[in-house]
């Protein structure tokens, strides 16, 4: 193969290149074997789910979310299963529609999986309290978990104010399902998250492998969650207020531990091991099934997505979103430098599956503080272009805050500053040696009276191309995510487009176009860029100022962020 490589080394405000030419191009079926390499890897480790493309859908505004929740909600025949932060204080309509389902279906259980903190947070109108009207009308068929992080403990959980013990930990997992579909987000169950604050929202229909994997894996947490029950139900089913050693009441509930063996703080172990046979025994499941339908002849189609759940638990040793952050790198890795070697049209198939035009990573944290590791992989592989979306200090959740939590947005903006410095410095190394080839970008997304929340990065072959992998669910993608918090999040691989044929005659005589499924999804997925990018500008975090007092609270705080 022969090429002419050309580097050149752009810095302007928030941006930094190292770019690359090349005099031949790649089509986006040349990038296909890598992503077949990384699925056979991932199928190693995670449970793999094969979907039709028809099945899935994009949305995209915060309305639609909301809407097609309570669509969803008002369809249940069996079960509704809602995993989130926490569900806000004036989710009325939510209730309600919850309560009027619970009426009409007397077989219906619903099930809620929440953080023990910011579901209690003091004050009528917390989470607990407003939940209690479902327990008291279905005590059988409602049925309320609240994971509380083990992390913090002693006197530190008695001297941290309630607004400040999630930094310790939260059950951070975002599902919402109803019978046999899904809505897999990063938004939680409160009015902004349903009118302004920008996040994503991933779509499945009419799933069961995939809707009963996630409802389990719910119902896995729960024997290490608090049960939410009424205080009155608490003195009828013990004759008396008698709880054990573990539990507690607050007012009018009681939070019951459903083990009195194990004290909450010392569920490592056992949290540990729940999560990796849990994962074990859905992928062995899984394979067993799949091998059954190609057996029968019944097997998935060329168009049909792989969707792989990852676990992040760091305070329980679960790394598994990191698994793939280092698999995805090293697969990159492997085909930048098959592009580099002569003759390598001669290799086989597997090796000479190159790609020339440089892999865009699309990436974007509403809280950006990229983890540590996932730093050192995006700025060590100058073959994977970059383009970063955070929140501007004004689209923060935090802004605006009173007392320390109003420095949260400022703390981002110095994060940001060490981020871009590392980027530059690594940017000019590689000019140093003239080699490599990067594109890191950041911008910030800022939108009047609106707040940003979306999380997840999107893998392209190359700038001007869809996507082809998607990462989407709970993680931030940040170092609390990572070592703190409880994330479920996905990996979404699509194949490639079909090869290009003629289109069949119509009865008119005129040619019709047949679009295929997953080439729809992948224009969807486009879009969901490109939305989110609509609202973005040049990254301004350069010229702004940090006090050292949020300087030294960012230290101190560390993986907090």
């Amino acid at each position: 193969m022969f090429f002419t490589f050309r580097s050149v080394l752009h810095s302007r405000l928030g941006r930094i290149y190292i770019t690359s030419r090349f005099s031949s191009t790649c089509p986006t079926r040349k990038f296909q074997p890598i992503l077949e390499d990384l699925t056979t890897e991932l199928k190693q480790h995670q449970p793999k789910f094969s979907i039709p493309a028809d099945g899935i859908r994009i949305l995209s505004q915060p309305s639609e979310f909301y809407s097609m929740l309570l669509d969803m909600i008002r369809s249940a025949e069996k079960r509704i299963f809602l995993s989130s932060l926490y569900i806000g204080s004036s989710e009325s309509e939510l209730i309600s529609t919850l309560m009027d389902r619970l009426a009409e279906k007397e077989s219906l259980h619903l099930y809620l999986q929440l953080d023990f903190n910011r579901s209690t947070r003091p004050g009528p109108s917390s989470t607990a309290t407003i939940l209690l009207p479902l327990l008291r009308a279905f005590p059988d068929r409602v049925h309320v978990s609240l994971f509380r992080s083990p992390s913090l403990r002693g006197i530190m959980a008695k001297v941290v104010p309630p607004r400040y013990n999630e930094g310790w930990g939260t059950w951070h997992a975002k599902v919402y399902g109803v019978d046999e579909h899904l809505i897999i987000s990063g938004a939680n169950l409160n009015k902004d998250y349903f009118t302004n604050r920008r996040d994503r929202y991933i779509r499945f229909t009419a799933q069961p492998r995939l809707s009963n994997y996630c409802f389990n894996f719910l119902r896995e947490i729960s024997p290490f969650s608090y049960r939410l029950v009424p205080f009155d139900a608490v003195t009828r089913e013990n004759h008396g207020p008698h709880l054990n050693p573990h539990s507690e009441t607050r007012g009018d509930y009681a939070l019951v531990w459903p083990d009195p063996e194990t004290h909450p703080h010392h569920i490592g172990e056992k949290m540990y091991q729940a999560l990796t046979s849990f994962q074990i025994t859905n992928r062995e499941k899984l394979d067993e099934e799949e091998k059954d339908e190609k057996l029968n002849q019944c097997s998935s189609t060329s168009s049909d997505i792989t969707i792989f759940p990852l676990i992040q638990a760091g305070q329980f040793q679960v790394r598994e979103e990191e698994r793939f952050f280092q698999l995805l790198f090293a697969y990159l890795k492997k085909a930048a430098m098959r592009a580099t070697l002569p003759g390598v049209g001669s290799l086989p198939a597997s090796v000479s599956s190159i790609v020339q035009k440089q892999p865009m990573m699309d990436m974007t944290s509403g809280y950006f503080n990229l983890y540590k590791p996932y730093q050192k992989l995006l700025l060590l592989h100058p073959q994977v272009g970059a383009r970063i979306v955070a929140a501007s200090p004004k689209a923060n959740g935090f802004y605006g805050s009173q007392g320390i939590s109003g420095r949260i947005p400022e703390g981002y903006t110095y994060l940001e500053q060490k981020f871009m410095r590392a980027a530059k410095q690594t940017a000019n190394r590689f000019a140093l040696f003239g080699a490599g080839q990067s594109n890191i970008e950041l911008d910030e997304w800022e939108k009047d009276g609106w707040t940003y929340h979306a999380k997840g990065l999107w893998l392209s072959p190359s700038a001007d191309s869809s996507p082809v992998l998607s990462l989407f669910g709970s993680t931030n993608l940040n170092a609390r995510s990572a070592d703190i918090d409880t994330e479920l999040s996905f990996i979404m691989i699509l194949p490639p487009p079909p090869s290009p044929l003629p289109p069949p005659p119509s009865v008119s005589g005129h040619s019709q176009t047949v679009k295929d499924n997953a080439v729809t999804l992948r224009e969807q997925l486009s879009q969901e860029i490109a939305d989110i990018r609509k609202d973005v500008r040049p990254w301004k975090g350069g010229s702004r100022k940090v006090r050292w007092l949020t300087k030294i609270i960012v230290f101190l705080v560390g993986n907090k962020l």
